[in-house]
């Protein structure tokens, strides 16, 4: 039969006081129930630990070699108790996030660095992906939280972050360049490149929406999966996008961002609503908190 982690404590109470008088004190028992404890630790163990006569206690030669052992048995205990307390509290623990493609470059920097700061034991992993899959991601339990545009979705819970303008992207030459801001109706005789109408449907049926808000449907000349691949295609004078402010930083030459008047894209955390893991909220905590002190997310990668 093995010790239990009682009997161990109530030995190494009386080893390390010498005394079964304090050693109950110590562990609020009484004296004959703690030496009782004891002579069954011997009795499962088929070895004397103390000796006990009217010089005092005293452990034998097996207690000395027992006391290290159960020590350490004891810290481990203690040890677990302790891990499962702070992976409850959420202070450890494990989270696969996904950030959208176009908003990796700035978001993940400040988010990572933000929660090994504050939970270094919670262990990250992260991918860019596109909004596809980070929706099915999330929604299949490969991911833990995603950051990204509005997925525009029923099933996913989202946090806001981060609202900024929505800007025209032109060619440094077009002739509206110079422009502080434009409406989207200013834009109805222009040629567009826009992402691929099966990129993601819930986006582009919003979009459909805008530009018929503004009186038009754009005339589209061609189609690229990535935010890098339209600028491109603008700065090479393909036809004109329409970007969140932040692409900005993915691309710097040879193309313009005017400020659209009255339009504005977020940024969000999405998770499943009946995700279970602590951890993902403490890390919902910090992002949010991340959001609110002030910092321009969009400039912190």
């Amino acid at each position: 039969m093995s010790p239990e982690l009682r009997q161990l404590r109530y030995f190494t109470a009386v080893a390390e006081e010498l005394s079964f008088t304090r050693a109950a004190a110590r562990l609020n028992i009484a004296q004959q129930s703690l030496s009782q404890q004891i002579n069954a630790l011997e009795r499962a163990l088929g070895a004397k630990l103390l000796d006990r006569d009217n010089r005092g206690t005293r452990l034998s030669e097996i207690g000395r070699v027992f006391l290290p052992e159960a020590q350490a048995v004891l810290d481990r205990a203690d040890r677990a108790v302790e891990t499962v307390g702070r992976a409850v509290r959420g202070e450890v623990g494990r989270l696969d996030l996904a950030f959208l493609s176009s908003a990796a470059n700035f978001l993940l920097p400040p988010v990572v660095r933000a929660v090994r700061q504050r939970f270094p034991d919670i262990e990250l992993t992260t991918d860019a992906v596109s909004i596809g899959e980070l929706v099915t991601g999330l929604r299949e339990g490969r991911y833990d939280a995603a950051f990204s545009r509005p997925p525009l979705v029923d099933d996913l819970a989202e946090q806001p972050l981060i609202t900024e303008r929505v800007c025209v992207v032109l060619p440094e030459d077009h002739h509206l360049a110079d422009r502080t801001e434009l409406r989207l109706a200013d834009l109805a005789g222009e040629p567009w490149v826009l992402t691929p109408r099966s990129s993601w449907p819930p986006w582009h049926r919003k979009y459909d929406q805008d530009f018929a808000n503004a009186g038009f449907e754009p005339n589209v000349v061609q189609r690229a999966a990535s935010v890098q691949n339209l600028l491109g295609l603008v700065a090479a004078g393909v036809g004109i996008t329409r970007l969140a402010q932040s692409a900005h930083s993915l691309r710097r030459t040879g193309v313009v961002f005017v400020p659209l008047a009255g339009e504005s894209a977020s940024t969000v955390a999405v998770w499943r609503p009946d995700a279970e893991k602590p951890a993902l909220r403490s890390l919902l905590a910090v992002v949010t908190e991340l959001a609110a002190d002030g910092t321009d997310l969009t400039q912190a990668g």
